[in-house]
């Protein structure tokens, strides 16, 4: 066994693995060689990624949590408000690693192989990573936290699974090792290929490709995942003359919401005046901040218009449930500061470029209603009850209750916009992103306001590492990116004189949105009809014009279809979804 120290954060990445273990992966043929500038040092580049944030969490987008650390990244940085995902976890994160849509990429609706080419539940073998193509460029690779896009295979039986999902029973590899991310570029990885776990005692927890079969009593994910990250930026600091390319994927702030108890005392009273209220005061502080322009994002309704807090039964339970959801961020921002703290150590902070963003808005889901099953444990490894309070009889807090903050919460937390995860409405699509990196953005502070996607982050990583985005790798034919470089941006205050992105396209599960320009249609399900926005003149989606443009939603519609027969929306696995 061997320990990972991490002496600056005063805590230890225990990583129950053979001391045998060798992260080596054989590389095969490069279909692309990389011609660097002598002029030019290449910048290390870590890409950052929450999990179901709400889009105004952070201070610096108008929340009240506690985050002076990536506060700090946006003040020395950017900020852009108008910077897209996929609307829920696993599309987001294949369409982010491999610069395509996620139908493209295999994974456009979870991860279950269906039988369709969109729907493969695992990466497509046309496509390639983000990490494959910087390794092959000549950076060093590393990942940290939640995989969540190799193929999920649950056992049969139910019992089974459950003594699985508690550590107590063993039944080999989580999904395919050969699609972890050691299998996709990643030279050293530590972390979780499922996406559910819980914070205390992840299941699906691997050290390189070998499963962690044990944690210490004082184990807590994301801590785990904050002094990995160091780890790894001090063993990449060794071969000072090649540059490190670092995906740290926190599960903060997803469901179960379990948090510690120092991080918890700190909300237990900001959250008993409720949704209403949150919303005003977050409302305020994202137009103090000039993020939007009141005149052209209203504030939207309230969507729960029988809710009231005055008259809400479980106030208290509702509001130590958001508590607990802004403990787990705060806790992510405290390990954040420890990552940027050893770059200042080692003086890389200047030359790498830190990206943090979410994989979508917040979320709407009470897994109280789910029970225990699939990838939520009903006990503990020691044999310990797990509840889950569908009456909100028991308060969330550690690894005992598996709870979430529900619809009102999500929604009121994505303040301004209307929707959360897994909708195509801003809502659910639309993601806080920080740029920081002092010896390439010019005017710091400033706000962007160009539309970008994660598809973008491929051909923009690979203008940073002055390489290209290949169209063979290692014998695959790849699939040719649509997303890109979003690197002029980070040196100028003016718009571009074209859109980056003239068209930007969503589909999950029938609900699905695409933007032309300014202009967007957007709609809830296969079943309800399209909705239209002037987002110049409306981004928070509060006046449809569809009835007063119906050409428009007609020609853009069609569109929409071509792109989805494209992007390989279609066939769907079932007539239904």
């Amino acid at each position: 066994m061997f320990r990972l120290p991490v002496k600056n954060t005063g805590r230890y990445a225990y990583h129950a693995v053979s001391s045998a273990l060798a992260l080596v992966v054989l590389m095969g043929s490069m279909a692309f060689t990389l011609a660097p500038s002598k002029s030019a040092k290449r910048p290390n580049i870590i890409l950052i990624m929450a999990d179901d944030l709400g889009y105004s969490d952070l201070g610096c987008y108008g929340g009240e949590i506690n985050t002076p650390n990536l506060d700090k990244l946006a003040k020395d940085g950017l900020r852009f408000n108008a910077c897209y995902n996929m609307g829920r976890c696993c599309p987001t994160r294949a369409s982010m690693l491999t610069g395509l849509y996620p139908h493209q990429a295999g994974i456009g609706k979870m991860t279950f192989a269906e039988g369709k080419t969109g729907y493969q539940g695992t990466l497509d073998k046309h496509t390639v990573t983000i990490a494959e193509a910087l390794r092959a460029a000549g950076y060093q690779t590393g990942m940290v936290g939640k995989w969540h896009i190799s193929e999920t295979v649950g056992r049969k039986d139910n019992a089974e699974q459950l003594k699985w999902l508690a550590h107590q029973a063993d039944y080999g590899a989580f999904s395919d090792p050969s699609t972890y991310p050691t299998g996709r570029g990643f030279e050293k990885f530590y972390g979780t290929i499922w996406g559910v776990v819980d914070y205390f005692d992840p299941f699906s927890l691997v050290y390189g490709n070998k499963p962690v079969k044990a944690v210490p009593k004082d184990f807590y994910y994301t801590n785990a995942i904050g002094d990995t990250a160091v780890s790894f930026v001090r063993q990449f600091g060794k071969q000072a003359d090649k540059p490190f390319f670092m995906y740290v994927a926190y599960t903060a702030p997803h469901w179960p919401i379990q948090a510690l108890p120092e991080d918890i005392k700190k909300y237990e009273n900001t959250y008993k005046n409720g949704w209403q209220a949150l919303r005003q005061s977050r409302y305020k502080r994202i137009i103090d901040l000039k993020l939007f322009d009141p005149a052209t994002t209203p504030l939207p309704d309230f969507m729960f218009p029988k809710k009231d807090w005055a008259t809400n039964p479980t106030k208290d339970w509702d509001a130590h449930a958001m508590a607990v959801h802004a403990a787990m961020v705060d806790r992510m921002d405290q390990n954040i500061g420890h990552l940027i703290a050893e770059l200042k150590r080692t003086k890389q902070l200047d030359n790498t470029i830190i990206l943090f963003l979410s994989d979508n808005g917040a979320s709407s889901e009470d897994p109280t209603e789910y029970g225990p099953g699939f990838d939520r444990a009903g006990s503990t490894r020691e044999g310990q009850t797990v509840a889950f309070p569908t009456k909100k009889e028991v308060l969330p807090n550690g690894q005992l209750v598996h709870a979430g903050i529900g619809a009102v919460w999500a929604h009121s937390i994505n303040t301004p916009f209307r929707y959360y995860k897994a909708k195509q409405h801003e809502g659910g699509i639309a993601t806080p992103l920080i740029v920081h990196w002092p010896q390439g953005v010019q005017q710091p502070g400033r706000l962007v306001r160009e539309p970008l996607h994660v598809i973008d982050m491929m051909s923009t990583f690979l203008d940073l590492a002055q390489a290209s985005y290949p169209s063979t790798f290692e014998g695959r034919t790849i699939t040719p990116t649509p997303g890109k470089s979003f690197v002029p941006l980070l040196a100028s205050s003016k718009a571009p004189a074209q859109r980056i992105h003239p068209e930007l396209f969503w589909e999950h599960f029938g609900a699905a949105a695409f933007r032309q320009q300014d202009w967007k249609i957007v709609r809830l399900d296969a079943n309800t009809p399209w909705e239209l926005y002037d987002l110049k003149n409306n981004r928070s989606e509060t006046k449809n014009l569809a009835t007063q443009y119906p050409d428009r939603v007609t020609v853009m519609s069609q569109r929409w279809q071509q792109l989805a027969e494209e992007y390989k929306v279609f066939p769907k696995p079932t007539a239904q979804q």
